[in-house]
């Protein structure tokens, strides 16, 4: 499948590759991952999100069917506010993380992983219970996210208003929809713009930051900059595999929120056991980079977990990685091993995010 943005990563220098079904631009010619990294952290980028599935809830009870369909309390963000938060199955394991977009008291959209659209639509049609109408509008919308330390006052030259929005807000600006939501760890916004339009705002968008280095961003880009920010990716840290608690996100997980939620007795048993791992933040010591899958052992050379993800980091110019590890070697200061190739590497646990930027 193609994106309405296609023919311009194209025109770009793109170099496409498939993606969940979708041809999207994994880097530009001209460019490269660390220098669209690099834009980002320093000014801002432009990425092409249309993969990623739109789910709409629409009638008087919208916030209430969506309430029950995820682990977050929707009921306590205002209108015109986003929230992130995880869908789990009757287990508690995570189905998919998402971000719900309060539009009005009656209208909820969510934007979920492109990988999962089918299996959520599937799911949410089964289960989604109440007063209102739920179907997927993943095709009515085209989506960009402008990212970066200099996005908002940017992108305010060609959207004007969206420098004045905070952080996880909401608002329609026309046959538009601007959200100041991400997956960089900056500043920035996101742009539901009907499909006939995208062309036309990506290249605006593009344009009005060219003198100061905004560039286009494909996806190779997209995961160093949400890692460093420790960003949780579908499919590699999370999963059906994996509950909240143990993968940090139990903030989002709202256990006595009025009319309860899927996987909440599963997740109040959980909490009650207490986790045996938890994802952790590593710093390579030695020279490697950790990749997913591999194993981590503790000083003895005992399995204590597995990698997640793992990139070399642009901005801190060191690898790092993510894993699940065995308590209690999941502390900060920890040292571990990570095989790499059938050599042990040195690691140590460390804070995370290991990247926070200092806003504009």
């Amino acid at each position: 499948m193609k994106t309405p943005l296609y023919d311009a990563h194209k025109a770009l220098g793109g170099r496409m590759v498939d993606f969940a079904g979708w041809k999207m631009p994994v880097q530009y010619k001209s460019t490269g991952i660390i220098n669209e990294h690099k834009a980002v952290r320093n000014t801002a980028g432009l990425f092409d999100v249309s993969h990623m599935g739109q789910l709409n809830f629409q009638g008087p009870g919208a916030v209430a069917m969506v309430n029950r369909l995820i682990t977050n309390d929707l009921a306590a963000a205002p209108d015109g506010t986003a929230q992130y938060t995880t869908i789990c199955n009757d287990d508690g394991h995570i189905l998919d993380d998402a971000i719900s977009y309060r539009l009005a008291d009656d209208h909820v959209m969510m934007v979920v992983n492109a990988s999962n659209v089918g299996k959520i639509h599937a799911w949410f049609t089964e289960r989604a219970t109440g007063d209102a109408e739920y179907t997927n509008v993943s095709d009515r919308w085209a989506l960009m996210a402008f990212q970066g330390r200099r996005a908002l006052s940017l992108g305010n030259r060609v959207i004007d208003g969206v420098n004045s929005m905070r952080p996880f807000q909401v608002r329609v600006f026309g046959d538009c929809v601007v959200a100041t939501t991400g997956y960089t760890g900056e500043a920035g916004f996101e742009l539901f713009a009907p499909p006939d339009r995208a062309q036309q705002l990506w290249g605006a968008l593009l344009h009005t930051g060219r003198e100061e280095g905004v560039l286009p961003v494909g996806l190779g880009a997209r995961d160093t900059l949400r890692l460093e920010a420790k960003l949780c990716l579908y499919g590699n840290d999370i999963d059906e595999t994996t509950n909240p608690i143990e993968a940090g996100l139990g903030w989002t997980v709202k256990v006595d929120k009025a009319g309860g939620f899927i996987g909440r007795d599963a997740l109040v048993a959980v909490k009650k056991a207490k986790t045996t791992r938890r994802l952790v933040g590593l710093k390579m010591t030695d020279r490697g980079i950790a990749r997913h899958g591999y194993r981590v052992a503790n000083s003895d050379g005992e399995s204590v977990g597995v990698i997640t993800s793992g990139t070399m980091s642009p901005t801190l110019g060191e690898a790092i990685a993510l894993a699940y590890v065995a308590k209690p070697f999941h502390k900060v200061g920890t040292a571990l091993r990570v095989d790499i190739r059938n050599r042990p590497v040195t690691a140590e646990v460390v804070k995370t995010p290991f990247y926070k930027t200092s806003r504009e």
